[in-house]
């Protein structure tokens, strides 16, 4: 069996607030990480159809606003819902590439009636199954404005090649227990979304390399204030509250000794390459493995609650 995985690191910035152009331009990235002979392909947080930038610079908190509602309402009818099919080109053109893909979406969840909305980080695996879609446990600060609180039934690891594979979005990545969680489900492999920060993902990226002694990597979209189009509802007014660049990439790649594979990058759209390999978590693993021999489960563990939550359990 191989011992190496190549993976595609797509920093792009999503056609925003478009769902279904961001999702061909996902397509895109996916059939030119394939010609690359790239086995997974990781995209930025809420990539399609992009995070809500609006809400810090246009006086999101204020209540019951006519402005607010109509924005929010509009990012609503761009969200992707699962169960109308919307990521199943997706998942058809991944099997015919035999490619695995992480991708970050705004989700309009049917299962919890159709209007909230959750910050979900997606696994599609090569044969374009949909093994895992996690919905954002605590959405940071002002993204509780407008994205609901989700569960753990995402948070699931998964085989691909030699490594095990797991993901979190953006301040997740902060959570001590929301780590071990996928840590103690074998996580060798770990992914990082991120809507597009290095002061995000420069220092978090190899700690948690050191801490899980696994490669880490963190993807970042970009976003430009003229990324913002005029057709959407106060289009300029947004456009006019943001700065000229609004999210700055820091894609990038720790091996599990924390050293860079591939450094953040900022500023520019890029797809870059990385084939990693196995035996390196196994070398890291001889000093320090997080659940296994420097673990204590007689002292401390931990409780996963995997079950999809919902406010109607109907029994037939």
């Amino acid at each position: 069996m191989p011992q190496t995985l190549k993976i595609a690191l797509a920093q792009i910035a999503p056609v925003w607030m478009n769902k279904q152009a961001s999702l061909e331009k996902v397509a895109t990235k996916i059939d030119e990480a394939s010609s690359q002979g790239a086995e997974l392909i990781v995209f930025g947080e809420g990539g399609v159809p992009g995070y809500p930038f609006w809400v810090d610079a246009t006086g999101g908190a204020k209540f019951n606003d006519p402005q607010q509602k109509e924005i929010y309402a509009y990012y609503q009818s761009q969200a992707i819902c699962l169960e109308d099919g919307d990521l199943d080109a997706i998942c058809a053109r991944l099997k015919a590439h035999q490619m695995a893909a992480y991708i970050g979406i705004i989700e309009r969840a049917a299962d919890r009636g159709g209007h909230s909305l959750y910050c979900s980080f997606v696994y599609i695996d090569p044969q374009g199954n949909i093994g895992s879609v996690h919905r954002k446990l605590m959405p940071t600060y002002e993204e509780r404005l407008v994205w609901a609180i989700g569960d753990g039934n995402g948070l699931r690891t998964h085989k691909l090649g030699p490594f095990t594979v797991g993901g979190l979005n953006c301040w997740e990545n902060w959570m001590p227990l929301t780590r071990a969680s996928l840590y103690g489900q074998g996580e060798n492999l770990h992914i990082a979304c991120w809507p597009g920060s290095l002061r995000n993902t420069e220092d978090i990226t190899p700690f948690l390399a050191k801490e899980g002694r696994s490669f880490v990597v963190s993807v970042s979209s970009l976003m430009h204030r003229n990324d913002v189009p005029l057709d959407m509802p106060y289009g300029q007014e947004i456009r006019d509250a943001l700065p000229e660049l609004v999210a700055n990439g820091g894609s990038c790649i720790a091996a599990p000794d924390g050293s860079w594979v591939l450094p953040p990058e900022i500023e520019k759209e890029s797809l870059r390459y990385a084939v990693i390999d196995y035996d390196f978590v196994c070398r890291e693993r001889q000093t320090f493995d997080p659940v296994g021999h420097y673990s204590r489960p007689d002292v401390l563990s931990l409780n996963l609650d995997q079950t999809r939550q919902s406010c109607l359990n109907i029994q037939k």
